[in-house]
């Protein structure tokens, strides 16, 4: 017997999948947990309709999705830190300031967790870290990180 299925079957398929089914799974089992419906004309047209929706769906979020790594590889974000002997910060930079930078400073609004930083900065220089926006997109962001004293050293010096 053909099927479509109206939800996640385990070992079945996903909803929206055409099956063919033994009559005793689908008339015991299937039928009446709602958990399929029979394959009509009218409900396979439907079901073809629904995988093109899905299909421009995806080819659209692809678009986007390599718009926003475009735009993300090409981001420089600068931290001002208060830094200790040997270039070692007061603290550290994460992945939760870095997603608040480029929220304030680029208007990108990124989860914290697509950021992949196994470990926070903790100490000066210029990093090169990974955002996962979708699979096989992974734009890197440019992370400077430089002394608050010295910044401000420079600007006294600037004004006086």
């Amino acid at each position: 017997m053909k099927v479509i299925l109206l939800q996640d079957v385990d070992g079945l398929g996903k909803a929206g999948d055409l099956k063919d089914v033994a009559n005793g799974y689908a008339r015991n089992y299937l039928l009446p947990r709602r958990l399929v419906a029979g394959a009509t004309p009218a409900l396979i047209a439907n079901r073809q309709q629904r995988v093109a929706t899905e299909q421009r769906k995806r080819e659209k979020l692809l678009e986007l999705n390599k718009q926003q790594a475009e735009r993300l590889s090409q981001v420089a974000l600068t931290f001002k830190a208060r830094v200790g002997r040997e270039g070692r910060l007061y603290g550290s930079i994460t992945s939760q300031d870095i997603a608040t930078a480029l929220r304030e400073s680029e208007n990108i609004v990124i989860d914290r967790r697509v950021i992949d930083m196994p470990e926070p900065i903790r100490a000066v220089g210029s990093y090169s870290v990974p955002v996962k926006v979708a699979t096989k997109l992974e734009p890197k962001i440019t992370v400077n990180v430089i002394d608050q004293a010295a910044q401000t050293d420079a600007e006294q010096s600037d004004a006086g």
